[in-house]
């Protein structure tokens, strides 16, 4: 069979779905898909507009310095009220330092350097993605003007070699065998220029506070003797530090590996030279990747594994392929194995395959989102006096300051605002009892919860949410051990009552097909659908009801006991 009818039969085998959930809107112009496909893998899929305006791409740092680890979810919690993000693990680390092993830049400016004979990512100026293998020149001269190696950024020096330290790295830098100066001040390391310091100190085999304004250059072995000699205090040090020119516009850079797709073919793993090892190459494991489409919309994959009969994992050929069937033109992997974590505003959304769950990282990478963020209401409001969603909870998210209108707007298109004028960035929370002005109950049917903001600078946003007001559904009971299961029907609807675990999976159909209007009772025997005991724990009992207004579902959590 020719190889490239080999791919497209592969292709098909491997992203036939098992399940496929419709994408939903996570934020704006953001949506998310959850997929199990054939194997089983379990499959989380973002796609975001081009990066520029209010979406950006953005690495996190682990606790904000290089050193030191954090989990993708603490990350995203710690910079809440910065964006509304999604996003996943970075670059792969050093297991015990923190520090990335590949290239990181921030804003413009380099925070480590890139790995060598690996590919990074760049995302320029425009929104572009760039992924190369980036080169690293970097190096520095003082009185004599010769210039000297540095082989290292915010990293140990390796053994007769220099390294620059910024504050980025933390208060100190590491007790290094060796010589350190202390440049202040010291510009931000942004490549493509020279960038000057003046020598304040010259110190020997010590850990040395980094200025918040400096950097510290520590050299060891013949590298030590030459900054001994060359860096004199009172005097001025010069740092050049250079990547490949057609990176003159990126801002934002993350490692890891390999490239998966280039001018929207799929580069096979054993085809990529990069170096990697061969776990991080080949086999199915959990994995993370990130592409570009030729409009500049961005795909993001994260697919779990190591979880027999959850999940595979997957292979990054196989990843390569998903990603050109969502579009891309541009691939890159990034971290893989336990590492893999997708993660949308500090709430995990995969199962990370560690034990202990999900793994502290060096670094994230997020699509995040700064106009004005509203989250789904619950899907049903059903005011009918049952103490379950009687009331609707509404809320928004600013980042900027803002003028904003909040409106709930019925299935005619008559609003009611809830909420308007200039409000400072934070979260707002409001309800609503299903009445309108009047006092009156509101029409069932589908309503919006629709958002606007004007931000400080000038940059216009919409949120817009939907749920109903329905109250089908009522008054549901759940007897001891979930036994037995009433409810309420205020119309005809078509029923199903399942027993589910904590992460939504179902384990018995107890109930399904249509029923009058009126009080239903069913039953349950404790088994799920292969007739075995369920273990005592927590679970969830979940009635959903399909009329002509729509679908009305209650949730009731329940602890099973012996």
């Amino acid at each position: 069979m020719p190889r490239k009818l080999l791919a497209v039969v592969f292709l098909a085998l491997v992203l036939a779905p098992a399940t496929l959930a419709r994408p939903s809107q996570i934020m704006p112009g953001v949506t998310y898909d959850h997929r199990v496909l054939k194997g089983p893998v379990q499959a989380y899929v973002v796609t975001a507009p081009k990066p520029g305006g209010l979406y950006s791409l953005t690495p996190l740092l682990s606790n904000d310095t290089i050193t030191g680890r954090e989990t993708v979810s603490s990350m995203e919690r710690r910079v809440a009220s910065q964006m509304t993000m999604i996003g996943v693990n970075g670059d792969f680390f050093n297991w015990v330092g923190g520090w990335p092993s590949g290239l990181l830049m921030r804003g413009g400016v380099i925070e480590h350097q890139p790995a060598d004979n690996r590919s990074a990512l760049g995302i320029d100026t425009s929104g572009t993605l760039h992924v190369d293998r980036v080169p690293f020149n970097a190096s520095w001269s003082g009185f004599s003007t010769i210039f000297y190696p540095l082989s290292q950024l915010n990293e140990p020096p390796h053994a007769n070699s220099a390294a620059l330290f910024t504050p980025v790295w933390g208060a100190a830098t590491p007790p290094v065998n060796g010589v350190a100066a202390v440049l202040e001040p010291f510009p931000p390391a942004k490549p493509f220029g020279a960038l000057t310091g003046q020598v304040t100190a010259i110190v020997s085999n010590s850990s040395v506070p980094i200025p918040p304004d400096g950097a510290v250059i520590v050299a060891r072995g013949t590298a030590a003797q030459a900054l001994q000699a060359d860096a004199i205090v009172g005097g001025q040090v010069t740092v050049r530090i250079g990547l490949r020119k057609d990176w003159a516009t990126v801002t934002d850079a993350v490692g890891g590996g390999p490239a998966l797709v280039r001018g929207g073919k799929a580069i096979r793993p054993e085809n990529s030279g990069e170096s990697l090892t061969d776990v991080q190459l080949y086999g199915p494991d959990p994995r993370t990747a990130i592409g570009q489409r030729p409009d500049g919309r961005i795909v993001v994959i994260a697919a779990d594994g190591r979880r027999r009969g959850w999940s595979v994992g997957i292979r990054n050929y196989d990843l390569a392929l998903m990603l050109i069937h969502y579009g891309c033109v541009t691939g890159f992997a990034l971290d893989s194995g336990g590492s893999t974590t997708i993660a949308f505003d500090g709430r995990v959304l995969n199962r990370p395959s560690d034990p202990a769950g999900e793994r502290p990282v060096g670094e994230a990478l997020v699509v995040s989102y700064t106009g004005v963020y509203a989250p789904a209401p619950a899907p049903t409001l059903s005011p009918n006096g049952d103490r379950y969603a009687d009331r609707e909870a509404l809320s928004y998210k600013l980042v900027r300051p803002s003028t904003v209108s909040a409106k709930v707007v019925a299935p005619d298109g008559t609003a009611r605002e809830l909420d308007a004028g200039q409000r400072a960035p934070g979260t707002y929370r409001l309800t609503w009892d299903g009445l309108n002005t009047n006092g009156a109950p509101a029409a069932e049917g589908k309503y919006h919860w629709a958002v606007s903001a004007t931000d400080d600078l000038g940059r216009a946003s919409t949120a817009d949410r939907t749920f109903a007001v329905d109250d089908t559904l009522g008054f549901v009971r759940v007897g001891r051990n979930a036994r037995t299961i009433s409810f309420r029907l205020a119309r005809d609807a078509t029923v199903r009552v399942a027993v589910e675990d904590r992460f939504g999976d179902i384990l018995r159909t107890v109930a399904r097909g249509p029923r009058p209007a009126g009080t239903v009772t069913v039953r349950w025997n404790g088994r799920d659908g292969r007739r075995k005991r369920v273990q005592p724990g927590g679970y969830v009992v979940h009635v959903a009801a399909t009329s002509a207004i729509g679908v009305s579902d209650v949730r009731v959590p329940v602890r099973l006991r012996r």
